[in-house]
């Protein structure tokens, strides 16, 4: 049976005069790889901001497990607090690593666990010692972002971010700021973590990813969801000409 975990429903979005989004939708399931491409501009990482609240939609509605997000159901803001507890349901990696330059890869990991979970010094370490295996960074636990490449910076993000315990993770461009040679070591670890199950949602420009891991592609532009199908229909028979164009373009 398909479990639905997030759904976004008529999501517009702007800033002054500039309307990012369109009535752009979107659902998730449990244990579903979802990756969205389009090109800059596009509105992909508001979307994305807007799905855990990091941005407030103008308009629509966003539900995890049948939960309103951010507004209750009669449209009113949450309190902070509650907000808060709602977002630590949602992972976030960002483009930026957004380490504390001052701890160690296993403080940077445990402080969440500890401060949001309530777990013991003892307990968020351990969470902590568990996440940077996971990403395959067990030899670096001590050493500062400083110390670390971009890439295992940014898998010392994805194991805070799983430390979390998250329903689901959401990726925004999480390779635009590594060095290409870089790149691999982040996708390897976002495969693996969907082989196990994990529930994400990534904006990326990684194509090889899109076409070998995401269960479902979705293609925005200007603001709205254009189309989305499996890799095989939105890469080899896009419905839509607005989808072929961006397609062509990166074949060129």
């Amino acid at each position: 049976m398909v479990t639905t975990i997030l759904e976004a429903t008529g999501l517009c979005k702007s800033f002054g005069a500039r309307q990012v989004l369109h009535d752009a939708s979107m659902s998730v399931n449990e244990g579903e790889t979802v990756v969205i491409i389009g090109p800059s501009g596009s509105g992909k990482t508001t979307f994305l901001r807007c799905l855990n609240w990091l941005e407030a939609p103008d308009t629509g509605r966003i539900s995890l497990r049948g939960e309103s997000i951010g507004r209750d159901a009669q449209g009113r803001a949450r309190p902070e607090a509650e907000l808060s507890r709602q977002r630590s349901r949602i992972g976030f990696v960002f483009q930026r690593f957004n380490l504390f330059a001052h701890l160690s890869a296993l403080e940077n990991v445990a402080m969440g666990p500890r401060r949001v979970l309530g777990l013991t010094p003892a307990e968020a370490r351990e969470s902590a010692r568990e996440e940077l295996a996971r990403v395959h960074l067990q030899d670096h636990l001590d050493k500062r972002p400083s110390q670390l490449s971009g890439g295992q910076q940014q898998r010392v993000a994805i194991a805070r971010a799983l430390a979390m315990r998250p329903e689901l993770i959401l990726f925004d461009e999480p390779t635009s700021a590594l060095d290409p040679e870089l790149v691999t070591e982040v996708v390897d670890v976002m495969r693996e973590l969907a082989q196990a199950g994990m529930t994400m949602v990534a904006v990326t420009h990684e194509m090889r990813f899109a076409r070998s891991t995401a269960d479902r592609v979705v293609f925005m532009d200007g603001g709205a969801v254009v189309e989305q199908g499996s890799p095989s229909q939105i890469f080899d028979a896009p419905e839509m000409e607005r989808t072929r164009r961006f397609l062509a373009h990166l074949h060129e």
